[in-house]
């Protein structure tokens, strides 16, 4: 294990940050700091605009092949890369879907035809896509999903409901899991993985309002909507591996940029508390120093389960990754409103009737924080996987 960065990836800093810090300090400064967690529908045009622009100037997709549009960057670079990004206050990135999820499945499992025909958008910025998995009766099960396929010639038609849809309602595509043999047994065996337009009929999305005011994520009821043959990806029926491969793709580099937007929240916190004398309160000190110590062993464990072999799987230690980040920020949200006081309590009410209040970037990530712990699977459902991959325990007892 060795965490050292080289030469080389200094001199990749040196160009990554002095790119950022220009077009950040120029041009797109109006984008600074904006559209992260509980400000997603801040700046929503300038934002992807600043898409195509990362991708017109080859900062997208950094990690994946060049003949595929990327830059064939080490691990090492991706990882300064995404620290940079955060580090400059890069805008919330409107692709992070496409470039984390769907992309590196299409490059893993797609066939030629397919990554020809879908990465391009991707690395452009110009395509923008949600992950069609959950419903209202199938979340952390997976496997139970009730969206079924029904063949159409050499197609397929999609009828069924998603739900918690993260960034649908701007999307163009979306990559769905749908039931086409209903009588397999076990349940996954019977899933497959589509590519799939969001404008086309047959498609519905509904915004979903969360406690922020903001709608992030969304319902997507699917009509008999369609989906080409030639856009499934894996084969008919094997949908449950490319499925749990996407899964794995969260796990990677992009979450050390994840942990640095975390040191800028710390410090944003660090620097009211001194403002208004709360950092002279013994406890407030301590928990402050405790998040500092927490977000130091984030960053450390995801370095050492990053610094394996470049290429297979992620080592077992992976799988505490998400309980952790998502708990720890969580209690940073509480720790922001305990630092803020009375404070916390008072938001701006908006000018025009019925638009409710205007938070601070403290008070979303307080309210926002209250979802870490339960999306991208519950801190229930991680303790499960630790448990029982992780450490060999026997499984949970199924309900009858």
């Amino acid at each position: 294990m060795d965490l050292r960065f080289s030469d080389e990836d200094e001199a990749f800093r040196a160009e990554a940050r002095a790119w950022l810090t220009e077009q950040l300090d120029g041009d797109f400064a109006k984008v600074r700091g904006r559209g992260g967690p509980g400000d997603e529908h801040a700046l929503f045009d300038d934002r992807y605009e600043w898409e195509q622009h990362l991708g017109a100037n080859g900062w997208t997709c950094v990690g994946w092949p060049v003949e595929h549009g990327g830059r064939g960057l080490s691990l090492h670079q991706q990882v300064i890369w995404f620290e940079e990004y955060a580090r400059a206050g890069g805008p919330g990135r409107l692709g992070h879907i496409g470039e984390g999820l769907a992309g590196p499945t299409i490059l893993h499992y797609g066939n030629d035809d397919q990554r020809a025909r879908f990465l391009p958008g991707i690395v452009s910025g110009k395509e923008l896509w949600a992950q069609g998995y959950s419903e209202p009766n199938a979340g952390s099960d997976l496997a139970n999903i009730a969206t079924r396929a029904e063949p159409d010639g050499d197609d397929w038609r999609i009828s069924g409901q998603k739900v918690w849809t993260s960034l649908a309602h701007w999307s163009d595509w979306v990559f769905v899991l749908a039931r086409t043999d209903r009588d397999a047994v076990p349940k996954h065996r019977g899933i497959s993985y589509f590519l799939m337009p969001l404008r086309q009929e047959g498609v519905e999305i509904r915004p979903i309002q969360q406690i922020t005011g903001t709608s992030e994520f969304n319902e997507v009821f699917f009509d008999g909507a369609l989906a080409l043959g030639a856009d499934c990806v894996g084969g008919v029926n094997n949908g449950w591996k490319v499925a749990m491969g996407t899964l794995a793709f969260e796990r990677g580099a992009s979450t050390l940029g994840q942990q640095m937007h975390f040191r800028n929240e710390l410090d944003a916190i660090v620097e009211v508390a001194r403002g208004n004398g709360s950092i002279d309160d013994p406890t407030i000190r301590q928990r402050l120093a405790a998040a500092h110590a927490g977000l130091e062993i984030m960053r450390w464990n995801t370095l050492r389960v990053l610094s394996g072999p470049e290429e297979g799987e992620l080592p077992p230690a992976t799988m505490v990754t998400k309980l952790y980040w998502a708990t720890w920020h969580r209690d940073l949200g509480e720790l922001a409103m305990d630092v803020l006081g009375a404070e916390a309590t008072l938001a701006d009410q908006v000018v025009r009737p019925g638009d409710g209040y205007e938070l601070t970037a403290l008070q979303r990530l307080f309210l926002f924080t209250r979802s870490d712990t339960i999306y991208a699977g519950s801190n229930q459902i991680q303790r499960n996987i630790i448990g029982e991959r992780g450490l060999g325990l026997p499984p949970e007892p199924k309900q009858r």
